[in-house]
């Protein structure tokens, strides 16, 4: 489960920067790259964690706590 995260977590970032620099520009291209090409990875970031969270493998027994 771990690199699914790791993955997400770097579309999240990437994403995260194009949006940003997308902030600095007053033209229809700005806009047009905040959802492109910062809104495809963000959503596929988030798309991405959430899958690997539910099917991820179940704790193993030293994990667990202990009643």
């Amino acid at each position: 489960m771990e690199r699914p995260v790791r993955i997400a977590a770097v579309m999240l970032i990437l994403a995260l920067i194009v949006e940003g620099l997308s902030l600095c520009w007053n033209t229809a291209a700005s806009f047009l790259s905040f959802m492109i090409f910062g809104g495809i990875p963000f959503v596929g970031g988030v798309l991405i964690y959430v899958y690997s969270v539910f099917s991820g493998q179940p704790a193993s027994r030293s994990t667990k706590l202990r009643p």
